[in-house]
C-alpha cells in the first residue's frame, strides 16, 4: 500500500507539473543552464502538455534565456544567500518569474501569483513565500537594481564577457549594433518556391488571407513577414510552394551558380534547407548528394524533401573523414556550411549566450579546417566550393579561408560582388539584423582547372 501511494504521489506531481507551464519552463530552464540545449529540450518538454498552454512555455523559455546574463545578475542582488545545486529549478523560476515583471505583458500580481504557485507545482511549497517576497522587492526596486548594474558590462549587454570580447575586438564600429540586434526577437522570413510561382504572386495569396509581407532587398526569394505565422497558416506550405528560411541563409544557392548537370555535394546538410533551395534553384542537376553525420537529423532532411516533392541523395557521413560511395565521386560545386560557434544566430537561438564557451572556438576552428582539406579532394577541377558560417568571429570565417587558401595553391578565391554584407580580407560577412537577416559568413572558394 505504501509503495502505490508513493506511485501515486509521484503521478500526481508529474500531472500538476505538466498542468503549470511555468513549472514546465522553469525545468527546461534548468536543463539548458545545466547543458542542453533549449530546442531539444523544450520539443520533448512540449509533447506532454496540452497545445494551448505551449506558447506561453515558449515565451517563457526563449525570453529568459535571450536576457540570461543580466536577469542572472539581477537575481544575485536579489538572494541574501545562494541557493542549493538542488534548487537549480527553482533558481530558472526566480529568473522566469522577474523576466514576466520586466519584459512581458503580464499584470504584476498575475506574475507573481502565478509563479509563486508554479514553486508549489515544482513540489517546493517551502520555497512559496521566498519566491513572493522576492519578486514583489523586484516589483518594487527594479529600476534601482538594474541602475547598480549600468557599470556591468555584462548584464548591461546581456551577453557572456568572452563573446562581448570578441565581438568588440572583431567589429569595433558595429559591436552596439550586433548586440543590439541580436537581443531582439527574429523576423519570420520566407523562401519562396519559384518553381511554383513568382515572389510576388505568392505576396498576394499572403495578402489575401490576410498576412502582410514584403521582399527583403538583394534575395530574391526571400519574403518577410510583418508578423510570425504558424506554418499551416501560410497557403501552399504543405505542397512546397513556400519554406520558412531566414534571407541569409537562401544567399547561398545563389552564390552557387548552379547549372543544369551539375554534380552537387551539400556536405553538412541538416536540416535540409539549403539542400531543398538547391534543388528549387535547378532542377536540372545531375544529382544532388545531401551529407549529415547525425542520422537523426538526416531524417529532417528527408521530411523536408518530401514536402517539396524532391529528391536528393542521402548519406550519413562524416565530411571530416569521407569514405563510402558519395566520398569516390567528384563534384562541381560543394556546399560546406560547417560547425560554428552559431554566434550570427543567437537572437534566434539564445541559449547559445549559456551553451558556447570561449574553450570551444578552437576545436571548432581545428574541425573547419580538417573538414575544409578532407572535401577540397572531392571538388572536380574549375569546380567551387561555398564556405559558410553562421558565425562572427574571425577565427571561424576569413581567417579560416585565408589560411585554406595559403595551404592550397590550387585554390583561388572568385570575389563575392554583392551588396549585402561586408567585404573581409575573403569572404563577406553579413551582420545580424543587416536587411533583416542572421549574421553569416560566405566565401567562394575555385580550384584551377
Amino acid at each position: 500500500m505504501a509503495e502505490r501511494g508513493r506511485k501515486g504521489r509521484g503521478k500526481d506531481r508529474g500531472q500538476r507539473l505538466n498542468a503549470n507551464p511555468r513549472a514546465v519552463a522553469a525545468r527546461i530552464i534548468h536543463q539548458v543552464v545545466g547543458g542542453r540545449s533549449l530546442s531539444d529540450s523544450l520539443s520533448k518538454a512540449l509533447e506532454k502538455v496540452d497545445p494551448e498552454q505551449r506558447p506561453l512555455i515558449q515565451e517563457l523559455c526563449y525570453g529568459v534565456m535571450r536576457w540570461y546574463p543580466r536577469l542572472d545578475a539581477l537575481l544575485l542582488q536579489l538572494l541574501e544567500r545562494p541557493l542549493k545545486a538542488k534548487d537549480g529549478d527553482l533558481r530558472a523560476l526566480m529568473l522566469m518569474g522577474c523576466y514576466q515583471l520586466r519584459y512581458m505583458r503580464v499584470a504584476d500580481h498575475a506574475a507573481v501569483t502565478e509563479t509563486v504557485e508554479a514553486a508549489r507545482a515544482l513540489g517546493k511549497p517551502w520555497a512559496a513565500g521566498l519566491v513572493n517576497g522576492l519578486l514583489r522587492r523586484f516589483q518594487r526596486e527594479q529600476d534601482e537594481l538594474l541602475e547598480r548594474l549600468a557599470d556591468n558590462p555584462v548584464a548591461h549587454s546581456a551577453y557572456p564577457a568572452w563573446l562581448l570580447d570578441r565581438i568588440k575586438t572583431a567589429w569595433p564600429e558595429q559591436w552596439q549594433n550586433i548586440i543590439e540586434a541580436s537581443n531582439q526577437r527574429p523576423p519570420m522570413s520566407l523562401r519562396v518556391n519559384l518553381r511554383h510561382q513568382s515572389r510576388d504572386s505568392y505576396a498576394e495569396r499572403l495578402s489575401s488571407q490576410g498576412i502582410s509581407s514584403s521582399p527583403i532587398p538583394d534575395v530574391p526569394t526571400a519574403l518577410l513577414l510583418e508578423r510570425p505565422q504558424d506554418v499551416h497558416a501560410l497557403p501552399g506550405f504543405l505542397d512546397g510552394a513556400v519554406s520558412v528560411q531566414d534571407a541569409g541563409a537562401q544567399i547561398a544557392a545563389e552564390l552557387l551558380d548552379l547549372q543544369p548537370g551539375q554534380r552537387v555535394l551539400d556536405a553538412c546538410a541538416a536540416p535540409g534547407g539549403k539542400s531543398c533551395h538547391i534543388l528549387e534553384r535547378e532542377p536540372e542537376l545531375a544529382s544532388l548528394v545531401s551529407l549529415d553525420v547525425d542520422a537523426t537529423r538526416l531524417e529532417r532532411v528527408k521530411e523536408n524533401l518530401q514536402r517539396l516533392k524532391l529528391s536528393a541523395e542521402l548519406h550519413q557521413g562524416d565530411a571530416s573523414a569521407p569514405a563510402g560511395s558519395w566520398a569516390q565521386r567528384q563534384y562541381d560545386r560543394i556546399l560546406l556550411d560547417v560547425p560554428c560557434s552559431a554566434t550570427g544566430v543567437i537572437r534566434r537561438h539564445p541559449d547559445i549566450k549559456c551553451l558556447r564557451r570561449e574553450a570551444d572556438i578552437p576545436a571548432l576552428v581545428a574541425l573547419q579546417s580538417q573538414i575544409l582539406d578532407a572535401i577540397w579532394p572531392l571538388l572536380a577541377p574549375g569546380g567551387k566550393l561555398l564556405y559558410c558560417t553562421c558565425s562572427l568571429l574571425p577565427d571561424e570565417n576569413d581567417l579560416q579561408a585565408v589560411q585554406f587558401l595559403q595551404r592550397q595553391p590550387g585554390a583561388q578565391e572568385p570575389p563575392i560582388k554583392a551588396s549585402w554584407g561586408h567585404a573581409r580580407s575573403c569572404g563577406r560577412q553579413i551582420l545580424p539584423g543587416e536587411q533583416t537577416m542572421d549574421g553569416f559568413y560566405y566565401a567562394l572558394l575555385e580550384k584551377h582547372p
